[in-house]
């Protein structure tokens, strides 16, 4: 213990064991996948992240070693710990650097976001040194100003290499690649038996892979356009999914920022036209049907089912908004009455 101690002192790291764990100390080869619990302080106290509340759930950190994480400290720390164990382990400026784009994606996943949302296409030293907003104040702040954290850590497991399955996140650019149109099927298996919300979970994941190898490319070269493409389908049956499940103004924001790429893609418009329609923008939906029936007049008998669902929920709702000025007016006409005062009774009063 007292040598593990003295070569992360030597490295900037002092370890304080708060709870120790169980057993003998781990083999963490590379591709052991580790899961813990995480908070990260300031060395004031202040709590930038705990993986216990982040996302309103308590889930914890998974991490597989060996795949490059941003923040190799973690690696480094954790291969000193037990099954069980709890610690603090307050960590140098050159172990830290990289932290604020670290947490970034680790809140953007715990709200459902895309990892990389907000990052720039450079690499993690280039974004430390830019003056782009990660959106939290807090992580601005410590990116402009570099200092010590303090991580505690909870080790809850170690599984050893080939003992679980690979999830996207720990795949290499070409596992990544090669996962997409199993993931794709199996997004589609469940959306046929009626799991719908987990078929969307499905087409987010292998989203995510693809924006994942997009961002190392350049926009509008080849490859970023083939992997756009491949995007594409998954984003429209991810549309379909969430329109389903009544979630329609992420249905406008997707399906119009496809549109902006793809202005004659005839299944954008008819989901946003279904969209619109659900959020009563009946200008909108019209002219959406318009473009779906002006790219494909074959569509027409489509095209005026959803018109017609349309305008008997607009004419429904209208009669519902009637109905209730009716009775607020018979309300206000039935209290006046019944406060009125005679002018015989106004002169007995005064």
């Amino acid at each position: 213990m007292e040598e593990v101690a003295t070569k992360l002192g030597a490295d900037g790291i002092q370890k304080k064991v708060l709870s120790p764990g169980k057993g003998e100390l781990p083999s963490f080869h590379d591709g052991t996948k580790v899961i813990f619990h995480y908070r990260t302080n300031l060395c004031d106290g202040t709590v930038l992240d705990d993986s216990r509340m982040m996302g309103g759930k308590s889930k914890p950190m998974e991490l597989i070693l060996g795949k490059k994480f941003k923040l190799p400290v973690w690696e480094r720390v954790i291969a000193t710990m037990r099954p069980g164990e709890v610690a603090d382990f307050t960590c140098d400026i050159k172990h830290t650097a990289l932290y604020p784009l670290v947490s970034q994606s680790l809140r953007n996943i715990s709200v459902g976001k895309d990892p990389l949302e907000g990052q720039r296409h450079c690499c993690g030293i280039a974004q430390v040194h830019s003056h782009h907003s990660l959106g939290h104040a807090d992580l601005d702040h410590l990116q402009a100003n570099p200092q010590p954290l303090v991580f505690t850590i909870e080790l809850l497991e170690v599984l050893p290499p080939g003992s679980f399955a690979l999830e996207t996140w720990a795949m290499t650019d070409e596992e990544k690649l090669q996962a997409v149109p199993q993931i794709h099927e199996e997004g589609n298996m469940l959306f046929k038996k009626g799991q719908t919300a987990a078929a969307a979970e499905k087409y987010y994941n292998a989203i995510a892979c693809l924006k994942n190898l997009q961002m190392k490319e350049q926009p509008g070269d080849l490859a970023w356009i083939k992997l756009d493409q491949m995007i594409t389908p998954l984003l429209l049956n991810y549309c379909q999914c969430k329109l389903m499940l009544g979630q329609y103004y992420e249905v406008l924001d997707h399906c119009s920022s496809l549109l902006n790429k793809y202005e004659d893609n005839l299944k954008a418009y008819f989901k946003r036209g279904k969209a619109h329609a659900a959020v009563w923008n009946e200008a909108e939906a019209r002219a959406d049907f318009a473009k779906v029936l002006a790219l494909d007049p074959s569509l027409g008998p489509a095209v005026a089912k959803e018109i017609r669902a349309m305008e008997e929920k607009i004419r429904e709702k209208e009669k519902e908004e009637k109905g209730r000025y009716r009775n607020l007016f018979n309300y206000s006409s039935t209290s006046t009455t019944a406060t009125t005062v005679s002018p015989c009774q106004h002169q007995a009063l005064t």
